[in-house]
Parts: structure tokens; C-alpha cells; sequence
């Protein structure tokens, strides 16, 4: 986007046009992680002068996205592995136990608006964007369990989901053919709920869901890792 494409978006400063800028192209993996951003270049570029892009940077710094170093300068942060890995364990576990709990009080009209989320999520699969596919699949996830009956389960599913809020929006661009494979396991956990499936089958369907798609991150980032976050999956196989 030019600089005079990114002025006339009306009511927005010279710095949050450049925080929006920079940070939409962090999400769409056209800055990656470890990447050197040089502010004179990104001031030119959206037509302005470094002030701006130095406060956009600031807040972007803030939240996570931007390490900012001494002698180095501003780089696209790494993706803090442990952090994604010990928040998703969690959410693995207490998101799965809160959609099983409300799955019971889900009415007809949450589980057609939660199809037809899946739904514009699997259209999007020809034109993927890893940022908009990752809040659809939010939208989903949230459908399905803010109908849990326990509220401190619901407050350790949304803290956690906060805590991956700088990582989230871009994940599926780590894994993009991770997103096919979580429309199709979307709608075997609706069918599940639909047919009123045991809440015990509900919990496993939506943890191997949830375990999935750590383990494809590991297994693209750190294959000696994926073996042992596959052990979340609750799947066993019974020798006769």
C-alpha cells in the first residue's frame, strides 16, 4: 500500500496509519519474525516523516510484535515458542472441558451461526488470509464454549487466549495447510453436539482439534518437539 493510498483513510494519525501498516504486514508474514525494520524506508513509503514511525514502532514494541535493540534496532519479534506452547497445553485442555460443559446448552441458531462461520472460513481457503481465517476461527471456538455453565473456566479459556493475542492473528500463517484441515474437524465437532453426543466425546473431539494444530506449528518450526505436544491427543489405539 502507497503512502497516498494509506492518507486517505479519514480520522486516523500519521502514527496509527504506520502502526496499522507495519502491523498488517507482520500478520500477513511479509515481514517475518527477526526481520529489520528501517524506519527511514517505511517513512518514505507511506509518505511521511520518521516521527510517526517511530511511535507506531513504540506501540508496537509494547504489545510484543517489535523487539528493539541498542545498536540493532527495530526487528520483527520471535515468535516466543515456549510461551505458544505452554498457552496452547492450556487452552488444549480447559477450552476443550468448557464446549463440552456447554454443549448441552447450546441452542439451534448457535449451532447454525457457528456452521455458518466454518462455512465463510472454508470459502476462504482460495483467497487465504491467515489473519481473517484466524478471527473467524476465533468467532467459532467462542460460539461453541461461552455457553459454559462455570465461569472461571470461561475467565482461564479468554486469559489464556489474551495471552497468544500478538501470535494469534498470525499462526495459520506458520501452518496455512493446517486451516483445511480445522474446517473439516469444525464440522465433526458440530455434528457431534448436533447428535448429542456423549459430553465425554465433545471433550476429546475438540482437544485432538486444538492438539493439532500445535502440533503442526511444532512439527514446521521444531520437528524433535511435535512428538511429545502430540501427546496431548487424547486418540489411543487398543491392541486386541
Amino acid at each position: 500500500m502507497a503512502g497516498s493510498a494509506v492518507s486517505v483513510v479519514a480520522g486516523l494519525s500519521k502514527s496509527q496509519l504506520a502502526y496499522l501498516w507495519i502491523k498488517e504486514r507482520i500478520a500477513k508474514q511479509e515481514f517475518t519474525p527477526g526481520y529489520r525494520l528501517v524506519l527511514g524506508t517505511i517513512a518514505n513509503e507511506l509518505d511521511m516523516s520518521v516521527v510517526p514511525v517511530r511511535e507506531a514502532v513504540r506501540q508496537l514494541e509494547a504489545e510484543g510484535l517489535i523487539t528493539f535493540e541498542r545498536n540493532v534496532g527495530a526487528r520483527v519479534a520471535m515468535v516466543d515458542d515456549s510461551q505458544y506452547r505452554f498457552a496452547m497445553e492450556a487452552i488444549t485442555v480447559v477450552e476443550s472441558a468448557a464446549t463440552a460443559l456447554a454443549a448441552r446448552s447450546l441452542t439451534v441458531d448457535d449451532i447454525r451461526h457457528a456452521r455458518a462461520v466454518n462455512e465463510v472460513m472454508t470459502r476462504s481457503l482460495t483467497r487465504f488470509d491467515p489473519r481473517s481465517f484466524s478471527a473467524l476461527n476465533q468467532e467459532f471456538h467462542h460460539i461453541l464454549y461461552s455457553r459454559c455453565p462455570n465461569p472461571r473456566l470461561l475467565e482461564i479459556v479468554e486469559a489464556e487466549w489474551a495471552r497468544l493475542a500478538p501470535m494469534r492473528d498470525s499462526i495459520f500463517a506458520f501452518v496455512p495447510g493446517r486451516a483445511q484441515e480445522s474446517v473439516r474437524e469444525h464440522e465433526d465437532i458440530l455434528v457431534l453436539i448436533e447428535g448429542g453426543a456423549p459430553v465425554r466425546d465433545v471433550e476429546d473431539a475438540v482437544r485432538r482439534h486444538r492438539a493439532g494444530t500445535l502440533t503442526a506449528y511444532l512439527a514446521h518450526e521444531h520437528p524433535d518437539e511435535a512428538r511429545a505436544a502430540s501427546s496431548l491427543d487424547t486418540s489411543t489405539t487398543t491392541k486386541e
